[in-house]
């Protein structure tokens, strides 16, 4: 068995003379979950599309189950397309009950009456609204109605699990709880799904690998740990929320680090740059700490001072910018803000691990 369930090979889709979408290659590994992570506009929805096998690229393969899709065969992409099933943005629901609604994909085809009730059955208690089984989609809350969508996707048993966007229009506590629920359920089923967002939360909780598009263009694919944490360009580093980018260049390597001249100060971070390319060493700023003047250094942290220019309250923390000659961003809780009674203007002094600073190269701007 193919261990790529969809493949896309030198992809390019256009659409009014212009390209939209241009991916040299994509693989969507049987099993897991794919998250597709980009800005409005990016192509998210248009590369679900393609590989849905809704669209057709101007140029290059698409590869179900290692056989290269042929468009031009109307009876054998029904075939595909039926071993698929999607969960949009908006449900899409008929009007008529939730247990009709989750049914109405088997009836389509053909499924006979006791398979179909005994399917609906399973998964409408699964999914915690076999309760709500008689009343009509139309009286449905948010939350609701996507469990009563995500039901008749996967009642099919399908292959492949489109998931287009399907929090966005929840309000933030409902979403929270909807993204815990759809996580289990694709954990426990291990359909392969493909799920777009633009939340950086739902990419981290949702997704087994990131692909993150940026203009059409797959800019980085890799697990989410390493997206958020490792991002190989600057501007994925800045979309994933990295805000400290320090520029330097390579000093030196000692013990595994990399040291790199900030102008003012020498700073080190992983990373495997030769001596004098030119780099942003990059800090999330969860974590950067605060520390007193008199704390001794820590082995193997940088350690930066400076003063604070801007702080910016969160639901969690607060972000803190510094000025230390380069521009640092801490995530502080706001018991240490209490604590060290921070304002703009206090003198600060930050520090952050080498191993969990990392290089990009200048070159990939």
């Amino acid at each position: 068995m193919n261990e790529n369930v969809l493949e896309l090979q030198n992809v390019v889709v256009n659409y009014d003379g212009c390209t939209v979408l241009d991916v040299p290659h994509l693989a969507v590994h049987r099993g897991e979950i794919l998250t597709l992570l980009g800005e409005n506009g990016s192509g998210k929805t248009t590369l679900l599309r393609l590989l849905g096998l809704l669209i057709r690229p101007a140029r290059g393969r698409v590869l179900f189950g290692g056989e290269e899709v042929d468009f031009g065969n109307a009876r054998r992409l029904l075939e595909l397309r039926r071993r698929m099933a999607s969960v949009m943005q908006q449900p899409l629901l008929c009007r008529m009950s939730v247990r009709r609604n989750v049914a109405l994909g088997l009836r389509f085809r053909g499924f006979p009456r006791h398979d179909t009730d005994s399917r609906v059955d399973a998964w409408i208690t699964k999914l915690a609204i076999s309760h709500l089984k008689d009343r009509p989609a139309s009286k449905l809350s948010g939350g609701e109605a996507q469990r009563t969508s995500l039901a008749r996707a996967m009642v099919l048993d399908p292959e492949v699990l489109f998931l287009d966007e399907p929090f966005a229009a929840l309000d933030a506590p409902t979403r929270q709880s909807q993204l815990q629920e759809f996580q289990t359920v694709l954990a426990e089923s291990r359909v392969t799904s493909v799920f777009a967002t633009h939340d950086r939360g739902e990419a981290i909780g949702l997704g087994d690998r990131v692909a993150v598009l940026m203009n059409g263009k797959v800019a980085q694919v890799g697990s989410a740990e390493t997206i958020f944490s490792r991002p190989e360009r600057v501007e994925v580093a800045r979309f994933v929320g990295i805000e400290t980018l320090i520029r330097g260049c390579v000093k030196e390597c000692a013990n595994g680090l990399v040291q790199v001249d900030c102008g003012e100060m020498l700073l080190e971070a992983e990373g495997d740059c030769a001596a004098g390319e030119e780099v942003y060493l990059a800090v999330r700023s969860e974590e950067v700490e605060l520390v007193d003047e008199i704390s001794p250094p820590i082995a193997g942290h940088n350690i930066v001072s400076g003063h604070v220019t801007r702080m910016v309250p969160t639901e969690t923390h607060w972000r803190v910018e510094i000025d230390c000659v380069v521009h640092v961003v801490a995530a502080i809780s706001r018991a240490q803000v209490r604590e060290k009674e921070l304002e703009v203007g206090s003198k600060v002094r930050a520090t952050f691990p080498a191993r969990e600073s990392h290089l990009i190269r200048r070159t990939s701007e």
